[in-house]
C-alpha cells in the first residue's frame, strides 16, 4: 500500500483554482518531492493531504486513511511542518515539545527528541530567541513527536544560510533512515536533487512531470550542455561552430563558451586534442534539474516578468 495516494485532487477559493487536477503516489520509505513556481498549488495540496483543508474534489489517502473522515487516525500517523507554522515567541523549546506530545496516544520521549535533534542545550530557550537553524530543528522535532509513519515538510529550508540548510538536509535524511516516509515541498533544486527519490512538478494546479531527479533533468533543453574554458592558444571560432552538435560559441574575454547538444562535449574535446590545445579552467555544465524546471514552467516565468 502506498504511504500517500492523491487522485484528481481539486481545490478552489472563490473564483481562484488553487489545485485543478493533481494525482500522484508516494511509496513507503520514499522522500518524495513537490516542486513548482509560486502559486502553483503546492502548499494547498499538502494541506489537503494533512487534513487542514477540505478538497472540493478527488481523493486523498494517507496509509489508506481519508484525512476528511479519519482525521484523528491520520493525525496519529502523520507529522506536519508547514511553511507558515509559528510558535509564541515566549514558549520554551521543551514546553513546545511537551505540548505537542500531549496530542498523541504514543508520543516520543521529549528528552530523547531534544538529544536527537541537537536541542538539549536549548531546552529552556524561548522560541523567539532561537536561530533560524534551531527553529528548523525544532520544527522537525515537533513533526516527529507523535512517532509518525509519514511526515510532511513544507519549504523546510527557506531563509536558512547554506550551512544551516545542509544541516537540515542531514536531519531529513535521518528521518528517512528511521523508516519514516517524507513528503518534501521545496523550491531549491539542489535540495531536491540531493534528497528526493522522485519528484512531482506542479504548475497551475496540475502535475506536469513526475520522475526521478535524474529523469527530470534529462528532460531539459537539448542544447543545455555547455563548456567554458581558456584555450592555451588561439582557436578558430568558425571551426568550433562547424563541429557536430555545436549550437553557439561565445567569447568572454580570454574564455570561450561552447553550447550544444549531447555530442558537443566529445566533439570539442576531440577538436582541442587534435590541435594540441589545452582547455585551462575548464567548466562543464550539463542538462540540470534547473533547466528542466524552467522548461516545464516557462510560461509562469514569462507571466511574472510581464
Amino acid at each position: 500500500m502506498p504511504a500517500i495516494t492523491v487522485s484528481h485532487l481539486r481545490k478552489t477559493y472563490d473564483d481562484t483554482i488553487a489545485v485543478a487536477d493533481v494525482s500522484f503516489e508516494v511509496g513507503a520509505g520514499e522522500i518524495f518531492g513537490i516542486l513548482g513556481p509560486n502559486g502553483a498549488g503546492k502548499t494547498t495540496t499538502v494541506e489537503c493531504i494533512s487534513g487542514l483543508r477540505t478538497p472540493d474534489g478527488g481523493e486523498v489517502r494517507v496509509l489508506g486513511l481519508d484525512p476528511r473522515h479519519d482525521r484523528e487516525e491520520v493525525r496519529q500517523v502523520l507529522g506536519v511542518q508547514l511553511q507558515e507554522s509559528q510558535l509564541p515567541g515566549k514558549i520554551q523549546v521543551r514546553e513546545a515539545l511537551e505540548l505537542y506530545a500531549s496530542f498523541y496516544r504514543d508520543p516520543a520521549d521529549v528528552g530523547e527528541l531534544l538529544e536527537q535533534w541537537g536541542l538539549a542545550d536549548k531546552a529552556k530557550a524561548r522560541f523567539g530567541r532561537l536561530s533560524g537553524g534551531q527553529k528548523q530543528r525544532l520544527a522537525i522535532a515537533l513533526a516527529m513527536v507523535g512517532n509518525p509513519r509519514v511526515v510532511v515538510l513544507d519549504e523546510l529550508t527557506t531563509g536558512l544560510d547554506p550551512h544551516a540548510r545542509r544541516t537540515a538536509w542531514e536531519l531529513v535524511e535521518q528521518v528517512r533512515a528511521a523508516g519514516v516516509t517524507v513528503l518534501l515541498v521545496t523550491h531549491f533544486m539542489e535540495e531536491a536533487e540531493r534528497l528526493c527519490d522522485r519528484l512531482a512538478v506542479i504548475d497551475r494546479g496540475r502535475v506536469v512531470a513526475l520522475d526521478t531527479p535524474a529523469g527530470l533533468a534529462a528532460r531539459g533543453p537539448a542544447a543545455a550542455q555547455r563548456m567554458r574554458f581558456r584555450p592555451s592558444q588561439a582557436v578558430d571560432v568558425a571551426e568550433l561552430r562547424a563541429l557536430p552538435g555545436v549550437t553557439s560559441v561565445e567569447r568572454h574575454g580570454a574564455h570561450l563558451e561552447v553550447a550544444g547538444d549531447a555530442d558537443v562535449i566529445g566533439a570539442v574535446t576531440a577538436y582541442l586534442a587534435r590541435r594540441q590545445i589545452i582547455a585551462a579552467e575548464l567548466r562543464v555544465e550539463q542538462s540540470s534539474l534547473d533547466d528542466a524546471f524552467i522548461a516545464l514552467t516557462s510560461h509562469a516565468t514569462a507571466a511574472q516578468e510581464a
